[in-house]
C-alpha cells in the first residue's frame, strides 16, 4: 500500500484544531508547546479557545495550519503510520512548509517562525476586509480566466 501525507493550506483553520489530539497524543502536545516557544506566545491557546477572525488572520492562521498538521503526523506517526512509511509528503500553499516539518527539512519552531513572517507580511500586502479568493471545481484554465476577466470589471481578477 502507498502512503501519501498531504497538508491543507490556508482557510483550513477552525477553532479547536488540534485539541482532541494533544489531548490524546503527548508527541501531539509537545508540537504545540515547540511552537508556543518558537513563537513566544500561546498561539495554542488561540487555535484551541480563541476567536476565528483572529485566527483567519494570515499571520496566525499560517502557522497555526502547520502545527496542526505537524501534530497529526506525530499522533500517526505514535500509531506505526510515520513520515518514513509515507512515499509522498506535499502541501497546498503553506501546506508545503507542513510538509518540509514534517519530512524534517526544517524544525517546527523555524518553519512556525517562518510562516508568521510569511504570513504578516502577506497580511501587509492585503488589508483585512480587502481581497478574496475562490475555488472554480472543473474547469479548464481558459474558461476560468474568462471568468476572472468577466468579473473583474474595472478591479483585478486573475485566474
Amino acid at each position: 500500500m502507498s502512503r501519501a501525507f498531504v497538508c491543507p493550506g490556508q482557510g483550513a483553520q477552525s477553532i479547536g484544531m488540534g485539541k482532541a489530539l494533544a489531548e490524546a497524543y503527548v508527541e501531539s502536545k509537545r508540537v504545540f508547546e515547540e511552537v508556543d516557544d518558537a513563537l513566544g506566545v500561546s498561539l495554542s491557546s488561540l487555535i484551541w479557545d480563541g476567536d476565528i477572525d483572529a485566527l483567519t488572520l494570515t499571520e496566525n492562521a499560517q502557522p497555526a495550519l502547520m502545527v496542526t498538521s505537524v501534530a497529526a503526523a506525530r499522533a500517526l506517526s505514535s500509531e506505526g503510520m510515520g513520515v518514513e512509511s509515507a512515499l509522498y509528503v506535499a502541501g497546498h500553499s503553506l501546506g508545503e512548509y507542513s510538509a518540509l516539518a514534517i519530512a524534517g527539512a526544517l524544525s517546527v519552531g523555524d518553519a512556525a517562525r517562518l510562516l508568521r513572517t510569511r504570513g504578516v507580511a502577506m497580511q501587509a500586502a492585503v488589508p483585512v476586509g480587502v481581497g478574496a479568493m475562490a475555488a472554480l471545481l472543473g474547469l479548464d484554465f481558459e474558461t476560468a480566466s474568462k471568468i476572472a476577466k468577466e468579473a473583474a470589471g474595472d478591479e483585478v481578477c486573475e485566474a
